[in-house]
């Protein structure tokens, strides 16, 4: 699909694309709450297995090839969370696996560079520059407790789910629920046998008998708002519009991240926090308007 390199976004586009970041930013919180309980591949299954069931049985499957289906869904899903929920499991922190992930955003560019032949403008590199710095504070100040493994994988989870954006620009028109619940069904029997083969059917058993009403509605916050919603309306912009002018906005999703995580975990925002999403807010304002205010600026100029 050739896409206008020029193209503004439009304003419901933008305000869609807001309501993922902040729901994806709260979700670390639902996250690290429902890995107190769950073993993570397990709690990885139950979100997609909820996500896919009863809604496949409603929701007619994608009008693309198998193939593209299946690809996708392993990328955006199975593998991106396998590797995230390992990943916070052995030891990464909720913040700092928010702001790793969005790596994703400058996997997505570069690979849309080399497969798709979509250049990025001086102005979207500018304002990734700009958003990268502020990302760069958070790094700085968050707790580095983490373990290489864990931080390797969610690493990897950020190119896998770049791998899904690049696979979701070539399907052309699709539903976007219908892409959500037949990827998430493409995720569940990977992530089952995983959970069986490497945590155990007696790890299992024992999780689900003590599945605690937290733990329950973490699953159903992954499935419903976080899956079907968040990653329908995404797959759609990444196919609308060119992917260095959507991918920034994942760089959001730390902050949303950061202000969930004071909210609820009663963590405190300091300055350097604020600085930080100042930073970020101003590259994805870069991104969005520099050629606007280019020929603005050349109108009057003239």
């Amino acid at each position: 699909m050739n896409v206008d390199q020029t193209l503004r976004m439009r304003t419901r586009d933008i305000v869609l694309a807001l309501i993922v970041v902040a729901i994806w930013g709260f979700n670390f919180v639902v996250i690290q709450i429902g890995l107190l309980d769950l073993p993570p591949l397990l709690f990885t299954t139950l979100r997609f297995f909820f996500a896919a069931f009863p809604l496949v049985f409603f929701v007619r499957k994608p009008g693309i090839p198998w193939l593209l289906l299946m690809g996708w869904g392993l990328a955006q899903f199975a593998l991106q969370f396998s590797l995230l929920f390992v990943g916070m499991k052995l030891g990464m922190p909720a913040g700092l696996s928010s702001l790793v992930i969005q790596l994703q955003a400058f996997f997505t560019i570069a690979l849309a560079w080399v497969l798709l032949h979509e250049h990025a403008r001086a102005g979207q590199l500018v304002g990734a520059g700009i958003a990268l710095s502020g990302m760069g504070i958070v790094a700085w100040h968050l707790d580095t407790r983490a373990t290489l493994t864990g931080l390797l994988l969610v690493m990897g989870a950020g190119l896998s789910w770049a791998m899904a954006n690049i696979l979701a620009k070539r399907m052309g028109r699709v539903q976007p629920l219908a892409l959500a619940v037949w990827g998430s069904l493409i995720a569940v029997p990977p992530l089952f046998m995983a959970s069986v083969l490497i945590e155990g059917p007696r790890v299992i058993w024992h999780a689900l008998q003590a599945l605690s009403l937290e733990s329950s509605l973490a699953i159903l916050f992954q499935s419903y708002p976080n899956t079907l919603l968040g990653f329908g309306v995404w797959s759609m912009l990444v196919r609308r519009y060119p992917a260095a002018q959507v991918a920034p906005f994942s760089l959001l999703v730390p902050v949303a991240g950061m202000v969930s995580a004071s909210l609820v975990l009663h963590e405190t925002l300091q300055a350097w926090k604020i600085a930080a999403g100042v930073l970020v807010l101003g590259g994805l304002a870069v991104n969005q308007f520099a050629g606007a205010l280019r020929v603005l600026l050349r109108r009057a100029l003239d």
